[in-house]
């Protein structure tokens, strides 16, 4: 394994385990999302360094790249316009307070 490939992969690494602690200590809404767009963005890392690493002239990698950023961006826009109804129902983004979906 070349050493490029290596640092992508310890970078894609270490954002992938901050998305997870975020994901997992976090109370608040908007660090929730932020956290799983970290690990949309680790996984794209991985994507990219693949790509270059097994075939460097092929945009395979880049392609699907693209694809989870459109994603990524769709799913940050559906979570924002959520919390912000969840705000304004509940004056609260703490994620222990939703209890909307509870019978």
């Amino acid at each position: 394994m070349s050493n490029q490939l290596q640092f992508y992969l310890l970078l894609s690494a270490a954002l992938f385990c901050i998305g997870i602690f975020g994901l997992v200590s976090s109370r608040n809404a908007i660090r929730v999302l932020m956290s799983i767009e970290l690990l949309l963005n680790a996984v794209n890392i991985n994507l990219m360094g693949f790509s270059n690493f097994l075939d460097p002239g092929a945009i395979k990698g880049q392609v699907f790249t693209v694809f989870v950023i459109t994603v990524a961006a769709a799913e940050a826009a559906v979570g924002l316009a959520i919390i912000l109804a969840i705000y304004r129902n509940r004056q609260t983004i703490d994620m222990e307070q939703f209890n909307l979906l509870k019978w």
